[in-house]
């Protein structure tokens, strides 16, 4: 049982601890739809739920995955204008379910994105020499191109994050551009490929397979949330940015998706996706050349650059600020929580991140693992569990927030407890098809890829098991010792 006191501070939680912004609804959009690195997700899970999934229907997937996000959102942001911190998740899951499950829920979204920015590393470097070599350049190791990216992006975060949010939506208007402009030339004119008479049909998979691709392309959206503290209007600015941007990004792909499958015909596409995955071809890129012209795919291939790069610039804040967050509530040391005089950024938890991803890449490339496959697959089957079982938490830790605070409900039941347990009935199920399927993600053996899966649920536990450095944690204004 639960036992309150009279108000703490905790270390970290004065002004100098809060970052300040003006960040509105469009601005926050940007930075969490580029996180979701849209053009990464149409070059790369597209053509992977098409010819590991249900084929000329995997467009399906990511439709059921946007409308699975969208009832999530809807206790999400019920609950936000109660949410003082900008921990997302963590915050979300210690109102609810008591700090315990919080601080293993804070080091399960450190694991998740630190993951899944792992494997994106892994997929610009490899990307990169793809590039410089096919314009006639030297091959060089992936992790070269992977470190410069990461100087750039220390050099960012370490800035105020006014300056990563306007180079983050130039880069999601122009990659969102090209993409559209190949949609649009599909739709004018299309040109299915007719497979030949005599060939057997491609095996298709299972709708589970494509839904799980089409998860994987949300994560980040939580971000609405992450970035309260820098909002111009955080109680009117979160939910709005949070539904825009679930609704973007599920429209965007599904709609993407449809257009490649109706370029190479519904009969064709699956063989096709097949065999240039077979080949190590981009089925993307060789679409946009086919309907736009070379110049639209070369842009592309630049662009897919650039979208890589946004996508680890927006994860590498998503993480400081969640060191932020656990500096200040003294899960982590409260230096984390430091802000700087001049940029107002969390430069202290800028540089950690910093350097914990340096180590990381670092490791991977003395294993010789390969930087697409091996570095990027596993990692993002990593983040996969782990995103949707925060998901899980979160959704719980809605019905029971209401429920210890009933004067909140006011009469919005089905917002505050019917829909969350629903989600949370969704969401187990999506693990659970995500869990069955986790070696399509890896690409690893069984029993490396159930370690992998188990990783989530370890950090879970082990942040479950760690003793506070202070008393308590702050909830509702008061200390709850856990």
């Amino acid at each position: 049982m639960k036992e309150t006191s009279s108000p703490l501070t905790l270390p970290g939680e004065g002004p100098s601890a809060r970052l300040s912004g003006n960040l509105g609804v469009t601005e926050i959009i940007f930075m969490v739809v580029a996180a979701a690195a849209p053009l990464t997700v149409i070059s790369g899970n597209v053509p992977l739920a098409i010819a590991q999934g249900n084929g000329a229907q995997a467009w399906t997937g990511f439709v059921a995955a946007a409308i699975v996000l969208l009832l999530f959102s809807v206790g999400f942001v019920t609950m936000a204008p109660y949410m003082k911190d900008a921990g997302a998740f963590f915050s979300y899951i210690r109102a609810g379910l008591g700090g315990r499950v919080g601080r293993g829920s804070a080091f399960l979204a450190l694991l998740t994105y630190t993951a899944i920015q792992l494997g994106v590393y892994g997929f610009f470097g490899w990307a990169v020499d793809d590039t410089v070599r096919q314009w006639g350049g030297p091959h060089l190791p992936w992790w070269g191109y992977a470190g410069g990216a990461l100087a750039l992006v220390a050099f960012l975060g370490y800035r105020h994050i006014d300056l990563s949010s306007r180079l983050l939506g130039t880069a999601l208007v122009l990659e969102i551009g090209v993409v559209l402009v190949m949609n649009a030339a599909i739709l004018i004119h299309p040109s299915p490929v007719m497979p030949p008479p005599s060939a057997t049909p491609p095996v298709t998979g299972p709708f589970a397979v494509a839904l799980l691709f089409a998860i994987t392309g949300f994560i980040g959206f939580e971000a609405t949330a992450i970035f309260r503290d820098e909002a111009r209007d955080p109680e009117r600015t979160i939910p709005r940015a949070t539904y825009g941007a679930v609704i973007i990004i599920g429209v965007f792909y599904a709609f993407s998706c449809w257009c490649i499958i109706m370029a190479w015909g519904p009969d064709a596409v699956t063989g096709v996706a097949q065999r240039y995955l077979a080949d190590g071809g981009n089925m993307v890129l060789e679409t946009a050349g086919r309907y736009a012209g070379n110049v639209v795919k070369q842009i592309m291939a630049v662009l897919l650059l650039t979208s890589l790069f946004a996508c680890v610039l927006s994860f590498h804040n998503i993480i400081a600020r969640y060191q932020l967050v656990l500096g200040r509530e003294g899960v982590l040391p409260s230096f984390l929580a430091r802000t700087h005089d001049h940029h107002e950024s969390p430069h202290a938890a800028s540089v950690v991140q910093t350097l914990t991803a340096l180590v990381l890449m670092v490791l991977a490339a003395l294993s010789g693992a390969d930087p697409l496959v091996t570095v990027y697959g596993s990692m993002a089957g990593i983040s996969t569990v782990g995103i949707v079982l925060l998901m899980i938490l979160t959704s719980c830790a809605v019905v029971a927030f209401f429920r210890a605070h009933p004067a909140l409900v006011k009469g919005r039941k089905f917002k505050t407890a019917l829909l969350p347990m629903l989600t949370t009935f969704l969401m187990a199920l999506v693990l659970f098809v995500i869990l069955e399927n986790f070696t399509t993600i890896t690409g690893l053996s069984l029993v490396i890829s159930t370690c992998l899966g188990a990783l989530p649920f370890v950090a879970l536990g082990l942040g479950m098991c760690r003793d506070m450095s202070v008393e308590g944690i702050l909830e509702d204004g008061v200390a709850v010792r856990s």
